[in-house]
């Protein structure tokens, strides 16, 4: 095991985790030695993935939570922190961002978008940092989108709450320092299954400097690195793994 990226005996909670950009991070931390909690709304799908994890001879918890809902988080905080007797690691990617022309955009739907992508990873955020300040240290890791900070028309809703997640990263990297570290991933384009309903042209090429959209397996390198103890002098930043827009 490289030991800048050894997480032998750390805890993780990945939200999102049974598919997409979240399984590949909860199997790069599996893989490397973690102990994770998959979680999304559906069981079986987080079922799946924790069988994979604990195929690599680690523990896998799997947990059912929509953490868009504030009791939910809570709920979903209090029983990974029990399943695992503790958490180093948060990720926060769960997330969804539905394209429609604004005019069009319900208080329903934007209360869910706002909701999905920025007032729970704050829940959450903020139940787990305070108690891994407690315990001594930990890290948080919030993924957010190139979509914060590029003008991207009929995901104006999206956009707002991933910006709000940044500005959050930033917040609390200095409200549970110098215990926890809090950092963030810009993801730009990449090809989980929500780009199944994208045209043939959007899955070959990106307006970006490589030309085309990322794997996810591509964002595990960036993810590890925010993540590892050996990152210890890292914090309040946001990583753009977006090809280069």
């Amino acid at each position: 095991m490289d030991p800048l990226f050894d997480f032998t005996g750390c805890r993780a909670l990945v939200t999102g985790g049974s598919r997409g950009l979240g399984r590949e991070m909860a199997l790069a931390l599996a893989a490397r030695g973690a102990d994770v909690v998959v979680a999304s709304r559906k069981l079986p799908a987080c079922e799946a993935v924790a069988a994979e994890i604990a195929a690599l001879g680690r523990r896998a918890v799997p947990i059912a939570a929509n953490v868009s809902h504030w009791d939910q988080c809570d709920s979903l905080a209090a029983a990974a922190w029990a399943a695992l007797g503790g958490l180093d690691i948060l990720v926060n990617n769960a997330g969804s961002g539905p394209r429609l022309p604004s005019p069009d955009v319900s208080e329903a739907l934007f209360d869910k978008v706002l909701g999905l992508n920025a007032k729970g990873p704050f829940r959450l955020a903020a139940q787990l940092g305070a108690r891994m300040k407690a315990q001594g240290g930990g890290a948080i890791l919030n993924i957010s989108s190139i979509a914060a900070r590029v003008p991207m028309p009929e995901v104006v809703p999206y956009s707002m709450a991933k910006a709000a997640l940044e500005a959050m990263t930033a917040a609390l990297a200095h409200e549970f320092a110098p215990e926890v570290r809090v950092n963030a991933i810009a993801a730009g384009p990449f090809l989980t299954d929500i780009a199944d309903a994208w045209p043939e042209e959007a899955r070959q090429t990106a307006p970006n400097a490589l030309r085309r959209p990322g794997r996810p397996e591509e964002i595990a390198t960036a993810a590890l690195a925010l993540l590892a103890p050996a990152s210890s002098f890292l914090t309040g930043a946001v990583l753009r793994v977006d090809g280069g827009h």
